[in-house]
């Protein structure tokens, strides 16, 4: 009985490929008649039907197997990329320029959960004086979150001491981010609006910018926020008691 099984569940992925198009029953096989193929495909098919925890079986398995990939992958993935991650020039720093811990954030201004997520972090820097803190602007979800990007990263480049303030109001703000609400955020933080018009588009940016997409893109990273302490990569929103243990778990060399 158990190697039926295992005949049948060997089969099951023939037919799923041969379903795609990729082969066919007679390829497989040359020396079987058609009615012969018809008769296999029935006895799978029968079986299946009555045993449909198999496929239960098979497609957990699968989906074990590609997750284990996934996270194989982007380890070697982190490793590699780990200087840009860490000290790309046109990133935004925050918290201790020089903290034992560097924690890296992609997010998107127009991103609920990325909202929701930053209502701890000023809590977060402000109770772990050790900790360095990465801003990856990831536009992703549409033109006002590149635009609100565009003006963060020229805040950064010229006015060093003005990002955080800004990026806070830019992710306290509700309703649209039109460039006039983006201006007129960035005007009330004493920031200079005209530079921001100027600088927004230029060459500069548009790098910084390419370089985030191009490191999501390595990451396999797919939605915002997104963060990643040491070698860990954990997707979506966190609570500040569980990223506070993440940290600790780094520092204990975990």
């Amino acid at each position: 009985m158990i190697s039926l099984i295992r005949f049948l569940v060997g089969l099951i992925f023939i037919c799923a490929t041969f379903e795609a198009g990729n082969i066919n029953a007679q390829s497989l096989s040359p020396s079987l008649s058609s009615g012969q193929v018809q008769e296999v495909e029935g006895i799978i098919s029968n079986y299946l039907r009555e045993n449909p925890e198999i496929i239960v079986e098979a497609i957990e398995a699968l989906r074990s197997r590609e997750k284990h990939n996934e996270d194989t992958r982007r380890k070697h993935n982190l490793l590699k990329a780990r200087q840009k991650l860490l000290h790309d020039e046109g990133s935004p720093v925050g918290g201790n320029q020089n903290g034992d811990v560097t924690v890296v954030e992609f997010f998107d201004y127009r991103c609920g959960f990325c909202k929701k997520v930053f209502s701890f972090i000023p809590t977060l820097l402000k109770q772990d004086p050790n900790l360095r803190f990465v801003f990856k602007e990831l536009p992703i979800l549409s033109p006002e979150s590149e635009m609100a990007a565009r003006a963060a990263l020229v805040v950064w480049k010229f006015q060093k001491k003005k990002y955080f303030p800004f990026h806070k109001a830019l992710m306290e703000s509700r309703g649209n981010l039109s460039e006039l609400h983006i201006l007129s955020i960035a005007e009330k933080q004493g920031i200079n609006t005209t530079r921001i018009r100027e600088k927004m588009h230029s060459i500069e940016v548009n790098k910084m910018l390419s370089r985030n997409h191009e490191l999501a893109r390595i990451l396999e990273i797919r939605g915002t926020p997104v963060f990643v302490i040491g070698d860990k990569f954990i997707p979506g929103a966190i609570d500040l008691p569980s990223i506070k243990n993440i940290i600790s778990e780094i520092r204990k060399g975990g």
